[in-house]
């Protein structure tokens, strides 16, 4: 199979299933313009993001990485109108296009951009007694996702659900003598909630029209 084949499939599925939307299409076309890469999730993989919010429920996210705000719009549409959706990006260009997608949407007060390294803004997070979230999703510098896993179950509870993208790599994350820091990061961030005792998870492999890759699935059990 090749990845036409796959984007073929994708396109199909999201005609019918996560059809054109014109807020998240303005949000794709502003981010382009605007010169941010197109890293951001496939539509059917927004979509699931929202229908796992829904089905846990949640009413508060926590998203690290937030480039044009794309997934943010989806995970959003998920929480009800006092909910609340805290997103980190630390790159201050990215922030403002996101901001600005967000607000088209109609969702500036249910989303908050914060703006810096993560790493710097959980701990404040902390501080602020802010959480515990219903949902955590990590999508930022893959070198970082040990750390982010460590913040995310100190900002959680049981029930919570922590879901990484990004963690296929190609295939890549299977490579035990991979030098790559994002391999190496995701290698980490996979062994760490395998041995946590408080984390019940899976891996899922995907393709499609972003390639070849998957998403780490983890509940909070204590």
């Amino acid at each position: 199979m090749s990845l036409a084949q796959w984007s073929k499939v994708d396109a199909y599925f999201n005609g019918l299933l996560a059809p054109s939307d014109p807020d998240l299409d303005a949000a794709l076309e502003h981010s382009a313009a605007s010169g941010l890469p197109p890293h951001q999730v496939a539509p059917n993989q927004g979509k699931l993001l929202q229908l796992l919010a829904r089905i846990q429920g949640a009413r508060t996210v926590l998203e690290i990485g937030t480039l044009g705000g794309y997934s943010s719009i989806w995970l959003a549409r998920a929480l009800p109108e006092d909910g609340r959706l805290i997103s980190l990006e630390a790159d201050s260009e990215c922030a403002e296009v996101a901001r600005a997608n967000v607000a088209r949407a109609g969702l500036g007060n249910v989303v908050e951009i914060r703006t810096g390294p993560a790493l710097d803004s959980l701990p404040r997070l902390a501080e602020e007694g802010v959480g515990p979230f219903d949902v955590v999703f990590i999508d930022a510098d893959k070198p970082n996702n040990p750390g982010y896993l460590e913040w995310a179950l100190r900002l959680t509870r049981p029930g919570s659900l922590i879901i990484g993208d990004n963690v296929v790599r190609d295939g890549a994350v299977a490579d035990s003598e991979s030098t790559d820091p994002k391999v190496r990061g995701v290698r980490r961030f996979t062994e760490l909630i395998a041995e946590e005792p408080r984390l019940t998870a899976t891996a899922i492999q995907t393709v499609g029209e972003k390639g070849y890759d998957g998403f780490a699935l983890a509940l909070v059990t204590g």
